[in-house]
């Protein structure tokens, strides 16, 4: 079933579908809206609700897909913490120095955010995940170990590269300094395209917003 814009005309980017509800089987409503936002371009929001239980259910989808991109950006001062960041729900970013990777889960969030606002993500998740290792010394060593060297770079004193990869191109950094080129068919067939922060080298930990969590000190797999 199409909507109808304003002016009463059936608007193509605004339509409603319904089906059952997976929680007590009544009518579904879903709504789809199409919108054109900055950064992510063409975008479609979804929202469900049931006549019955209440149930509801919200979600924004990138329709457009471009060239697999990767963004590489030396962060060697303050200035460089302003930098603006453009996160997709498919980009993964990695931060080699301190072995973190930031990797898309199956309702991770995109967002327009600057490099600091990447770091202090990343921050709170090493705070909570340090929390849960306190009986095991290395792992629990680690994360204050990260801790103090996020501490250092979101001072603009603890030199460092964010590198934001993604399969369908609509992950971006923007910088006088960045490097980008595009992704081969190999490299983006090697990313998560659908967010967990995980230790690569030493104490692997594992954040996925599908709420499969695993502290520090676990293998991730």
């Amino acid at each position: 079933m199409s909507a109808e814009d304003s002016s009463g005309e059936e608007s193509p980017r605004s339509f409603e579908t319904r089906t059952s509800c997976p929680m007590c089987q009544e009518d579904l409503v879903i709504k789809w809206q199409g919108d054109e936002i900055p950064y992510f371009g063409e975008v479609m929001y979804i929202s469900t609700s049931c006549c019955g239980c209440g149930f509801r259910f919200t979600d924004t989808m990138i329709l457009a897909q471009k060239e697999p991109m990767r963004f590489e950006l030396k962060v060697e001062g303050l200035e460089d913490l302003n930098a603006r960041v453009i996160r997709s729900t498919s980009g993964t970013i990695r931060i080699p120095e301190l072995g973190v990777d930031v990797e898309p889960g199956s309702v991770s969030d995109s967002y327009v955010t600057n490099i600091e606002g990447i770091l202090q993500r990343v921050q709170s998740v090493v705070v909570t995940a340090t929390g849960w290792v306190k009986d095991d010394a290395d792992a629990y060593a680690r994360g204050l170990e990260l801790q103090d060297q996020l501490e250092q770079a979101i001072a603009g004193d603890f030199p460092l590269t964010i590198i934001i990869e993604d399969p369908l191109g609509n992950s971006a950094i923007i910088s006088e300094k960045v490097v980008s080129r595009k992704l081969s068919a190999e490299e983006a067939n090697d990313l998560h395209s659908g967010m967990v922060v995980f230790d690569v080298d030493t104490s692997q930990m594992e954040v996925d917003s599908s709420d499969k969590i695993q502290p520090i000190g676990n293998n991730y797999k």
